[in-house]
């Protein structure tokens, strides 16, 4: 496959070496993707895996139960670019009416906000430590539990929590929102918002940036797309997506399809996608996890953030 980067209307699609279900191409009602159901993890007898198009279970993790090991916090340091963070307070608290755990710099001043959504395991503990490292770089965070308090650690109860916030859009849509308007009003902050989420969480922030909410930029990890004209229309720019070329839930061709739409319309953009990488190859849990790509989406994910929502 021909690497290549583009630049134009201000967007990037890079093709660099080194979520579940079918992808929406349509909308709802609301103008948001179509909800998609989660594929069952599929084992082999020995309890080997094949990538299957679900999200979560990372190759190597699955039991023959089902069952898989859930990112650990103490991988997420070095990979993170987890040093030289700021000092931060966080606790589980409400936002405009939504639960979740608020992050942020333990100093007076004043931040850019990101609405952090989890991916299908729940507001577990892997993603309260990326909410504090965030925080640590000098932005209000705040992991919006769309689970209220649930948290699942085998794949069976992660498909049903997640198949029940698929099937309920408007509801999901309306907790994010209001973690959007609740970050706006907190006096931590400078009004200005983004929405970053992996996998599950990845659909989760496209359907929220194509909601009324009104952020200031997007960032989509391997996330279920919309790919459509009139759907895309909605979308809240700049945009960040991340992505792997060996993805059999978000396919390549899903991808380039995305970042032509938004080239179409002229919307601010950037869409990376690893060489050799696959499905969630960001959750430090698995054999699916690469670190360098992780460590370099990180760093692009960084940059955009500070690009978009701090300058």
């Amino acid at each position: 496959m021909v690497t290549r980067r583009q630049l134009l209307s201000g967007t990037a699609l890079a093709l660099l070496g080194g979520c579940a279900g079918t992808t929406p191409s349509g909308s709802g009602g609301d103008g948001t993707a179509e909800p998609t159901a989660e594929t069952p993890v599929q084992t082999t007898a020995d309890g080997t895996y094949t990538q299957t198009p679900h999200t979560g279970c990372q190759p190597g993790a699955v039991e023959v139960d089902g069952t898989c090991e859930v990112a650990a916090s103490d991988q997420n340091a070095e990979i993170f670019d987890a040093t030289d963070l700021v000092s931060i307070t966080a606790e589980r608290t409400t936002l405009g009416g939504s639960p979740g755990y608020l992050a942020r710099p333990a100093d007076d001043g004043t931040y850019p906000a990101v609405v952090m959504i989890h991916e299908w395991w729940g507001l577990n503990e892997n993603i309260e430590r990326m909410a504090e490292i965030l925080a640590g770089h000098e932005y209000v965070v705040f992991a919006v539990d769309l689970y209220d308090g649930e948290v699942a650690t085998d794949s069976e109860k992660a498909s049903e929590l997640s198949g029940t916030v698929r099937e309920n859009p408007e509801e999901a849509v309306a907790t994010m929102s209001g973690a959007v308007e609740g970050l706006r009003a907190n006096e931590a902050t400078t009004g200005r918002v983004a929405s970053l989420g992996w996998c599950f969480g990845g659909g989760q922030s496209l359907r929220l940036s194509l909601s009324d909410a009104d952020l200031d930029a997007t960032v989509v990890y391997y996330g279920t797309l919309a790919t459509d004209r009139e759907t895309l229309e909605r979308i809240d720019g700049p945009v960040l997506g991340i992505f792997g070329s060996e993805d059999q839930v978000v396919s390549l061709e899903d991808v380039q399809a995305f970042d032509q739409t938004l080239d179409d319309l002229g919307v601010e953009h950037e869409v990376y996608v690893y060489e050799g990488a696959g499905h969630a190859f960001a959750n430090p849990s698995g054999e699916s996890f690469r670190p360098e790509d992780t460590r370099d989406a990180w760093q692009q994910t960084l940059e955009f953030l500070d690009g978009s929502i701090r300058s």
